[in-house]
């Protein structure tokens, strides 16, 4: 018997789709192309799903108990059982790192007939693809957006997840629908035609390599957390969809572990790893937190989960670093907490970097202790949410206590992280040189918020160096120069990698490093 089936239109955005019953309107969303922000994967757990019933609310039913008399209420909850109109709330525009410093070689001048050569940074949250002249190097066009599979999750183990229970053609089909998109965007830009692109780069983390190119990422959802491949490939374009030169190719970088992937290797080719002397520490903070300790002779790589926190993914009123984000916050000449607002408008959430300023500047005016514990009364933004204590920049958009704590996981991990590459190379963290900052985040943060809630080292703040979209830059490198593309194949072989969660100390280490306390790091 066929199952009924009911419209869900989106009066907003001039769709329609017709669903079975008892399907979600996040389901509906995602059916009508609409690629809604889900970062807990449609479980019910982030509360970014928002939207308004429009019309039909009698058709609608929720998961569990009766439906919310809320204005705003989550579409991974309800469940369509008749026709509705639903409406989604505005998105502001959000802010996407397409630069990048590269520390390698510049290529040579233009020479022979012009031709065109194409490089994408595939990151879990956000997609930049650079279109760039082949004979010089000279970018010619960037074009970004988010990456559609936010649909199916915000972090790479919720897509993981999904993958598992539905197959990776979803979210394959995402990924290289939208490159595919986009490559017609980086041409139409640079007022040249698809078929004078002959190559085209690929990084990302080894999840997003893998649904690119459609393996499962099951390996990479249970110990030992292995990827099923993780050697550079060359691949015809056309077989994954993308429409250049007749035989055009896809040169993938290869990957180092399971949760350190081809982006990390960008960012070593950026880096100038192989030639590098001065003993470095390069953290790539997004929805994973990647970082490298050591040199030319010798690196040493882990990886840790500190991502969903700085992404607003676990965050009460976290969000992307779009309008309307709170993206700094600053103590004012009278002991004030100040704030800045990205777009100039009301606050809307706070994004990661702000929720980083807004830790240490609790920290600095005392109402928040060394434990993470926020005080209970002192100043007027004091108040609570669900009976404990919370800081309430505007009369909508807090900072709560659990919010706090996400922060010290994610500081936890980081801070453990340092210290056992530190021991694994036998060095001490005094002795680290330089500390290269990549990524989105690691770009907009305050390394001086970084350093006082422990995020980074506190000996270390004189050696910041943010270095942007490293990955991208490692991306156009490889492109560029078929021997950068060897060499990548060669640093992911060399690069060892620590596995924490396998690491006796981590737990400990862990746990000391959860405290917001100013302790001289000696490892």
């Amino acid at each position: 018997m066929e199952t009924q089936r009911y419209t869900v239109t989106f009066p907003g955005q001039g769709v329609q789709v017709a669903v079975p019953a008892g399907s979600t309107v996040l389901a509906a969303e995602i059916a009508a192309g609409l690629q809604p922000d889900a970062p807990c994967g449609g479980r019910g757990t982030c509360g970014k799903c928002l939207v308004r019933i429009l019309e039909g609310r009698s058709h609608l039913r929720a998961r569990s108990g009766p439906l919310p008399e809320d204005e705003l209420l989550r579409a991974c909850q309800l469940l369509v059982e008749g026709d509705v109109a639903i409406g989604l709330p505005q998105a502001g525009e959000n802010r996407i790192l397409t630069g990048g410093l590269s520390l390698a070689a510049e290529t040579a001048e233009a020479q022979g007939p012009f031709f065109a050569l194409a490089a994408f940074d595939v990151g879990t949250t956000s997609l930049v693809g650079y279109l760039l002249d082949g004979r010089s190097g000279a970018q010619l066009a960037v074009e970004s957006r988010l990456n559609p599979q936010v649909q199916f999750g915000a972090d790479v183990v919720a897509r993981g997840s999904y993958a598992m229970e539905h197959g990776v053609g979803p979210l394959t089909g995402a990924i290289r629908t939208a490159l595919e998109e986009m490559l017609g965007a980086l041409a139409e830009k640079a007022g040249c035609s698809r078929s004078e692109i002959r190559r085209v780069s690929v990084v990302g983390n080894t999840c997003m390599h893998h649904l690119l190119l459609g393996y499962s990422p099951a390996p990479l959802m249970v110990a030992p957390y292995m990827p099923e491949h993780r050697d550079a490939e060359i691949r015809p374009a056309a077989e994954l969809g993308l429409t250049v030169a007749p035989d055009g190719q896809v040169w993938i970088l290869p990957c180092i572990a399971g949760f350190v992937g081809a982006d990390t290797v960008g960012c070593l080719l950026a880096a100038d790893w192989s030639h590098r002397e001065p003993l470095t520490l390069m953290i790539d903070i997004g929805t994973n937190g990647e970082m490298v300790l050591g040199s030319r002779h010798r690196a040493v790589t882990c990886s840790t989960a500190a991502g969903p926190a700085f992404e607003g993914a676990k965050i009460r009123c976290g969000m992307r670093g779009a309008a309307g984000a709170i993206d700094h916050v600053f103590a004012g000449p009278d002991g004030s907490v100040q704030f800045h607002v990205v777009g100039g408008g009301e606050a809307a959430g706070i994004c990661g970097s702000g929720l980083l300023d807004a830790v240490a500047v609790l920290l600095q005016l005392g109402y928040l202790d060394g434990s993470g514990r926020m005080a209970r009364d002192g100043a007027p933004q004091l108040g609570q949410v669900d009976g404990k204590p919370a800081w309430f920049f505007t009369d909508s958009v807090c900072l709560t206590q659990a919010d706090i704590r996400e922060v010290q996981l994610a500081k936890g991990a980081i801070a453990a992280g340092i210290r056992l590459l530190c021991r694994r190379l036998g060095v001490e963290i005094a002795d680290i040189e330089q500390v290269l900052i990549a990524g989105a985040f690691g770009n907009y943060m305050s390394p001086d918020s970084a350093c006082a809630i422990g995020l980074l080292p506190r000996a270390l703040r004189s050696r910041i160096l943010p270095v942007g979209n490293a990955a991208g830059e490692g991306a156009k490198l490889a492109v560029l120069q078929p021997e950068q593309f060897d060499l990548a194949g060669r640093l992911s072989r060399q690069v060892e990698f620590l596995e924490l969660a396998n690491d006796a100390a981590f737990q400990d280490i862990f746990v000391d490093e959860l405290s917001f306390d100013d302790e001289e790091e000696s490892e």
